[in-house]
């Protein structure tokens, strides 16, 4: 066993809380909530390492909820339900705005006093912390992943002095603040560089690399919501989708029929396969099908893949197949075009897509409570510009070489960033194993503290349970902590 740092002690998390809140589901507007309005934040509030107050959902007028689970400033919040890598995510709320509600799938941690809350705050968020939650959380649905509040608060974590907390905290403000300070303007390069990129290929799929005349844009009405269109240069002219390309929706699973001993299977594209101006092919998974809709819906190197539903703001969305997995189908939530290169290449086509077609889309989608959608008779209504096909090649050539200057200047910002983040949990990693800051004899034992903590949760949980809030649990250390959830 690991000898502790002096003065240090081992024990549960759970140890070092009073209890821990949970909040409830709603039923919810598929937009944040106005200022005047009750909210209830989404997993993506904590995930990424502070607090996102605008990561949110309106509560539908008429729903019951306890404005006790309100958000505070100071507030230690963890994700329940999240991915396997973010799951158990924490965040210390450093501000909020008034009336956000925790959801279903956040927990808010209550510690003793004599706890430092940033200390505590940097503990969850270090690398041997996070590892244990990832261990310990269960699957839930596919890519999706839960951690109970039995298995939080049975994680052993090692406790430094209150004094020491407070040492580690101030110097971890000193490396994290000079590590954030550089970084600014090092996401500003990654950032600026992304859109720069998306500007550029968004100009080009209508011609705003090409110099000389242009002509007024003209598109026969067909029931949709073109809104107003670029001119063109001269020699290139507007269509439609469905006139220069094959476009078919995917296949729908069928649980019932997926034990068909006729049914072949083969791997299939879904929306989180499919994101903008890229192909995530880390997580692809199969489906059985009748050989017949196998053979129609295999895909073709060119094939342009957008999506139909999802969150708003992927309506559209897509990129290019290129082969990368052989006899790949796609599901239903993702459209196939298929052009003819000899009408329009298919770059051209998805710049155009996630570009232009990302607020056509949003125009010409409709949306559910939570889910948008585009129907195959709409999308194949996209207008799409059609220039000389003598210069389209040189035109995708033209832009690439641009893109590929842009993606090296943010290929070396991620490449900092990414470096930046391990020395992150490398300083992490120091400061909770005791290695940051010096000890001192002086400083008051952390058993000390631990049994005061005891003490004072002993005190809540009676206090709770006068008021009728208490339960029974099967471990001593997380027993309190269990007894007190609301």
């Amino acid at each position: 066993m690991t000898t502790l740092p002096p003065g240090w002690a081992r024990t549960a998390l759970g140890d070092l809380l009073l209890w821990i809140e949970s909040g409830k589901s709603f039923e919810c507007q598929p937009r944040p909530a106005r200022p005047d309005e009750w909210g209830v934040i989404k997993v993506s509030a904590m995930t990424w390492g502070s607090f996102k107050e605008d990561e949110n959902k309106a509560v539908r007028p008429g729903g019951r909820f306890d404005p006790a689970h309100e958000i505070k400033a100071g507030d230690i919040l963890v994700s329940r339900a999240n991915t396997q890598e973010y799951v158990g995510a924490s965040v210390l709320v450093s501000s909020s705005r008034p009336r956000l509600l925790l959801s279903d799938k956040s927990l808010r941690l209550i510690p003793a006093s004599g706890i430092n809350r940033r200390w505590l705050a940097h503990l969850l968020s270090s690398p041997v912390v996070r590892a244990e939650i990832s261990r310990r959380a269960t699957c839930t649905k596919h890519s999706m992943r839960n951690i109970s509040q039995q298995s939080l608060v049975e994680i052993e974590v090692w406790v430094p002095p209150v004094a020491e907390q407070e040492r580690i905290v101030a110097a971890l403000d000193v490396h994290l603040s000079r590590m954030d300070a550089g970084l600014a303007g090092v996401r500003s390069v990654a950032t600026r560089g992304s859109i720069l990129r998306d500007r550029l290929t968004e100009a080009a799929a209508i011609g705003g690399l090409t110099t000389g005349d242009r002509t007024a844009a003209y598109l026969a009405p067909a029931g949709a919501d073109d809104g107003i269109l670029p001119s063109l240069p001269i020699g290139w002219r507007w269509t439609r989708l469905g006139d220069i390309a094959d476009v078919v929706g995917g296949v729908t699973k069928d649980s019932k029929k997926q034990s068909d001993p006729s049914f072949v299977e083969v791997p299939y594209l879904r929306v989180a396969n499919v994101q903008r101006g890229r192909l995530d092919l880390t997580n692809i998974t199969t489906i059985r099908v009748s050989p017949a809709k196998a053979e129609r819906l295999y895909l073709q190197v060119g094939d342009v893949l957008l999506n139909e539903g999802g969150d708003r703001d992927k309506l559209g969305r897509g990129w290019i197949w290129e082969g990368q997995i052989p006899d790949c189908i796609h599901q239903n939530h993702v459209f196939r075009a298929r052009v003819d290169r000899d009408i329009l290449h298919p770059k051209l086509l998805a710049w155009h897509a996630n570009g232009f077609g990302k607020q056509w889309c949003d125009r010409n989608g409709s949306q559910s409570v939570n889910l948008a959608s585009i129907s195959l008779s709409k999308i194949k209504l996209l207008p799409v510009p059609l220039p000389p096909h003598e210069i389209q090649d040189g035109l995708v050539e033209e832009v690439e070489a641009h893109a590929a200057a842009l993606d090296s200047a943010v290929g070396a910002a991620v490449t900092a960033l990414n470096r930046a983040e391990w020395l992150r949990r490398a300083l992490l990693s120091r400061a909770i194993a005791g290695r940051l800051v010096g000890q001192s004899r002086a400083d008051e034992p952390a058993s000390v503290l631990i049994e005061k903590a005891q003490v004072e949760r002993a005190n809540s949980s009676a206090r709770r349970r006068a008021r009728g809030h208490g339960s029974t649990t099967r471990r001593a250390g997380a027993k309190a902590v269990q007894e007190t959830l609301l």
